[in-house]
């Protein structure tokens, strides 16, 4: 009895965070269905009707939709791999004595703390600017001719960006799980005469894979809605070169005044969001149950 009464005690207790958590989370998502489904442009915001499904077909036969979903998983893939592997080589760098070791580690994960339209106007006007960027600086000295990397490379750079970013997130999950190996079982591998790649290969990595999962799954969310990097530095452009599905709903819903196409595209990015974290979840069970 006293047992249940506390069970009951502690539900009492949890019931208004979950609450408040329900409606900040409901609320906004019903509103956005129901924008979804009117005509509602903020041109002329008391000319609002039901629409039905033509805010999707709308936004669905854009041009820009299908460029942006190519765009949304190339930027994610990109940033994933160069993450992964980088985070990967860095962990195993700093993972070794050196001097300061807690001041490198320190600086290496810093990024991760630049907010991102900081990070990103670093990006642009001290290191890829074509004029007087670092990069420019060094194509110079080297004869070369400096890359307008925001108009030839759109994508790229912001994936080279983004990856900047989280590259030390990365790196702190993975050296973390590094760590943890069993020292006995390294002493045991290089007695046996296994060489750096094979213990690499057949006892680092292996022990690394749960670690690799949750980056990949903590990462992919969020890299879904990568939207500040790309207002800032090359606004969706060429054309629509860099439009991910994230800033096509922004430039429907603000620069267009389309409320409900930019709600229709709120409520497609969701569903997709959704396949991509259920996949994904299904993968991080079966590595965890292994």
């Amino acid at each position: 009895m006293a047992t249940q009464n506390t069970k009951t005690l502690a539900r009492l207790m949890m019931a208004p965070s979950v609450i408040v958590l329900l409606v900040w989370m409901v609320v906004p998502l019903a509103m956005t269905l129901w924008y979804s489904f009117q005509n509602y442009n903020l041109l002329t915001p008391m000319n609002v009707s039901f629409a039905g499904f033509f805010n999707y077909q709308y936004f669905y036969t854009d041009p820009a939709f299908f460029q942006s979903i190519w765009n949304t998983l190339v930027l994610v893939l990109g940033v994933l791999a160069i993450t992964v592997i980088g985070g990967i080589l860095i962990a195993l760098l700093i993972d070794q004595p050196i001097f300061g070791q807690g001041i490198v580690r320190i600086l290496v994960i810093s990024p991760f703390f630049v907010m991102p339209p900081v990070a990103a106007l670093i990006w642009k006007n001290m290191i890829m600017h074509p004029s007087y960027g670092v990069l420019a600086d060094l194509a110079r000295f080297f004869g070369l001719q400096p890359v307008d990397w925001f108009a030839q490379y759109p994508l790229f750079s912001v994936i080279v960006i983004v990856a900047w970013q989280w590259l030390p997130f990365a790196t702190l999950i993975l050296l973390t799980a590094l760590q943890s190996l069993d020292s006995e079982q390294k002493e045991a591998a290089e007695m046996d005469g296994a060489n750096f790649v094979n213990r690499f290969i057949y006892l680092t990595l292996p022990h690394l894979s749960r670690a690799i999962t949750v980056v990949i799954l903590i990462q992919t969310i969020f890299l879904l809605g990568i939207y500040a990097e790309i207002l800032v530095t090359t606004n969706g452009g060429p054309g629509y070169a860099s439009t991910n599905l994230t800033f096509l709903i922004y430039r429907t819903a603000r620069l267009g005044y389309d409320v409900g196409g930019g709600a229709a595209g709120g409520i497609i990015a969701v569903v997709l969001a959704n396949i991509v974290a259920f996949f994904l979840m299904r993968a991080v069970g079966k590595n965890l149950d292994k």
